[in-house]
């Protein structure tokens, strides 16, 4: 099963860059984790509108036929530690690989929200992108610890 962070925004700085890399080099073989960044639309004279919509076209080129596609959406389900454990072993179960979205400055085209399989979201902090690559991986594998009886998750 591969794990696919699908970022809208090419650059982050290099604290965040370097704690991504931390946590996707902890991940087993079984459970790949990549990153794939699509570029932001240039917010030049254009509507909200068409700057979503050029944005869902690059992120759906990014992700694989059949994966199955999670938004993160300030309005999506909160999830706990424990609870995303459970979710990342019921997708393990179904093998289905999973792409996890992270949208724009200006966040996820709407249609694109609702024809996703699921919306979660990550906190109710408005946190900047970077911060959410980051918090999103780590949160990954602390899941994958949690299910594997690893130490990297204490009560």
């Amino acid at each position: 099963m591969k794990l696919l962070i699908v970022a809208v925004g090419l650059r982050v700085p290099d604290w965040a860059q370097t704690a991504y890399d931390d946590y996707a080099k902890r991940f087993p073989p079984e459970l790949r984790v990549e990153i794939k960044t699509v570029k932001t639309e240039p917010r030049a004279s254009r509507t909200l509108e068409t700057l979503l919509t050029a944005e869902r076209e690059r992120i759906e080129a990014a992700i694989p036929r059949g994966s199955r596609v999670v938004a993160l959406d300030e309005r999506g389900t909160t999830l706990t530690t424990k609870a995303l454990a459970l979710q990342l072993q019921q997708w393990q179960l179904e093998g289905d690989d999973v792409a996890l979205v992270i949208g724009g400055p200006d966040g996820l085209d709407p249609a694109f929200r609702a024809a996703a399989h699921q919306r979660i979201r990550l906190s109710d902090l408005t946190l900047p992108h970077a911060m959410v690559r980051v918090l999103l991986i780590e949160q990954l594998y602390r899941a994958w610890s949690v299910n594997a009886n690893h130490p990297y998750h204490r009560e």
